[in-house]
């Protein structure tokens, strides 16, 4: 009777030893990457990248040129081809198709190609617009958006170095019409590393830590706003039609909310990226549009940054009509610096890099990858929201109740960084909140965490390092950095 007993159990406990011996998957496994072998084409410090409606990928460099990817989603990377489709222009950090023009948002001007004889080479190139000034500045980047809902494209202007403006409209957003005409749209901008669009079709770009800049971030371009970089509001005297009158200068060495309040035009950062923490250079911007192809994060905003070799993800939400959300890590490995990501439909992520002038994690100087889900949902934080005394954390699976009970497990700080001429900023004003009580949904897919205080202005990063998943796993990821600008009533 023993022995059997001693048999029966050991059968019950049976599932759960092959579960804790099944092998922990890691990014690599969910998303893995394939390689493109490019560089017998020569020197491609990648810049932007454009699916197009043939099937094909537009390849854009630093250098001036322009390819065309033959076979892009091929299974076998030696398959994949490049045909020189252009080249003289200047340092592409842009790209847009329609009606058989490929658009090209270059240091200098908005340019459109087109291929007019078949024979794979462009023949016609035509000036859009080149309404903004330069000076041969290394600092003088042009990065341009896909074109808008009304078909403009949105294109930042980076400062000259990093403190100041020296021809019009350096460190502002245009946006440049189907016909052709200039609108300047924002003031403060420093030096941006990509922009991208939500599912809603709002525009955003990225950031980087510099004066008046103290991290890295993601910021709402707003028309009509203030980014927070004054280097370049000499020009609002050029563009007083569409944004009116010169904001009030921000204070140095305050606070970006605290300024906020004090300046309407003032548009604070959506989403902070911690420094070294998250990265410390962010560039490109993708939205999952694949509606589900490229896992459970559909609608939401995938991040580069240039010098992590990196790609994170974002949630956003609005309160108080403003976005403002968590950033999540999400891919490392990439081969060299990320720069540009382009999303297709089916479900895969087209990721351009290159550490040339700036360095990289990723060792390769240059790099084309594509990376896709392998279709297992992974177990991960999928939405971090907002409440008046906490945060909701929804997760891709159900989780155990009993780990998210488990409080002493749960590491959360907030911090804030100073608003200031100088460069970058510490983190600032630490707080420690208390873990006042965390409720678990009758589903089990998200809990609600209430802490004895909330702070307007700060990051607070969370670690969940006990939660587990109803079959016992791990989140793949356990850190979550929620910017706390405005905070909802209810």
């Amino acid at each position: 009777m023993t022995r059997f007993f001693t048999l029966f159990c050991m059968f019950l406990l049976l599932p759960s030893i092959v579960v804790a011996d099944e092998k922990d998957l890691t990014e690599d496994d969910y998303y893995p990457l394939v390689t493109f072998p490019i560089e017998q084409y020569g020197v491609l410090e990648i810049g932007a990248l454009q699916l197009l409606p043939e099937g094909q990928l537009a390849l854009g460099t630093r250098r001036g040129d322009i390819y065309i990817v033959e076979n892009p989603f091929s299974e076998n990377p030696e398959e994949v081809k490049l045909r020189h489709f252009a080249e003289g222009l200047h340092e592409i950090l842009g790209f847009a198709s329609r009606d058989g023009w490929l658009y090209v948002t270059q240091r200098c001007e908005l340019s459109r190609l087109k291929d007019s004889s078949g024979d794979g080479k462009a023949d016609l190139f035509e000036t859009v617009n080149d309404g903004w000034g330069i000076t041969g500045d290394y600092h003088e980047y042009a990065f341009g958006s896909k074109f808008d809902k009304e078909g403009n494209i949105w294109i930042t202007l980076c400062l000259t170095g990093s403190f100041s403006s020296a021809t019009p409209f350096r460190g502002w957003c245009v946006r440049i019409t189907p016909d052709g005409k200039m609108i300047p749209t924002c003031g403060g901008i420093r030096s941006p590393g990509g922009m991208g669009m939500n599912l809603e079709g709002d525009v955003f770009y990225t950031d980087n830590q510099g004066p008046w800049n103290g991290t890295c971030s993601l910021k709402w371009l707003r028309p009509g706003s203030f980014q927070g970089h004054p280097g370049g509001n000499e020009w609002y005297k050029l563009a007083t039609e569409e944004m009116g009158k010169t904001p009030r200068e921000p204070k140095d060495q305050s606070r970006m909310m605290v300024e906020a309040n004090l300046i309407p035009e003032l548009e604070p950062p959506a989403v902070y990226f911690p420094y070294a923490k998250m990265g410390k250079s962010a560039s490109g911007i993708a939205c999952d549009i694949t509606k589900g192809k490229f896992g459970p994060f559909a609608g939401q905003m995938f991040v580069g940054d240039q010098s992590d070799s990196t790609v994170m993800r974002c949630y956003m939400e609005k309160v108080e009509g403003h976005y403002q959300g968590a950033c999540f890590p999400f891919r490392k490995g990439i081969a060299s610096g990320t720069l540009p990501l382009e999303f297709s439909t089916d479900g895969k992520l087209f990721v351009g890099g290159t550490n040339r002038g700036w360095g990289s994690v990723g060792t390769a100087p240059f790099s084309l990858q594509r990376m896709q889900w392998n279709g297992e949902v992974p177990f991960e934080v999928l939405e971090m929201k907002a409440l008046p005394d906490g945060f909701r954390f929804t997760f891709t699976q159900p989780i155990s109740g009993d780990s998210a009970l488990l409080i002493d497990q749960y590491d959360v700080e907030t911090y804030t960084y100073i608003y200031k001429a100088s460069y970058g900023s510490p983190e600032v004003d630490h707080t420690k909140p208390t873990i006042k009580d965390v409720t678990v949904s009758g589903d089990n897919l998200s809990i609600d965490v209430k802490l004895d205080e909330v702070q307007r202005g700060h990051v607070h990063e969370f670690h969940l390092k006990g939660i587990r998943s109803q079959a016992g796993k791990a989140l793949l990821h356990d850190a979550a950095y929620y910017t706390l600008q405005y905070i909802p009533k209810k």
